[in-house]
């Protein structure tokens, strides 16, 4: 096993992914660019974390969980215009929010732990 996937985070983060792609795959109302970009997005939080975690140096690290971070940004940006355009339900707005947000306080959380450690 990889030490990526040990971590919490990974896990809500892979679990937000699935929730995302299945959702993205079945979906014909939503338009095909912002299906792309949130697919795109989504699977950048997994990515770039997976690939921080493999990195040596603490600024590597950083680097990483701040892209990780950004791309949950992304992902909310997009879910809330969706939602906006009644493209998704409340309920499953508020489910993917609240992890995303979950995963966003996770990443910051490992970002100052590599703080503390330079």
């Amino acid at each position: 096993m990889f030490d990526f996937e040990k971590l919490e985070v990974y896990q809500v983060i892979k679990s937000q992914n699935l929730k995302v792609l299945t959702f993205i795959s079945k979906s014909t109302s939503i338009d095909i660019f912002l299906k792309d970009q949130w697919k795109r997005a989504s699977l950048s939080i997994l990515l770039n974390l997976a690939e921080g975690t493999g990195r040596m140096s603490v600024q590597d690290k950083k680097h990483f969980y701040t892209l990780a971070r950004g791309s949950v940004f992304e992902c909310v940006a997009i879910l809330d215009i969706l939602h906006e355009m009644e493209l998704i339900d409340n309920e499953f707005f508020q489910d993917v929010y609240n992890g995303y947000e979950q995963a966003s306080k996770m990443l910051l959380a490992m970002y100052r732990s590599m703080e503390r450690q330079q």
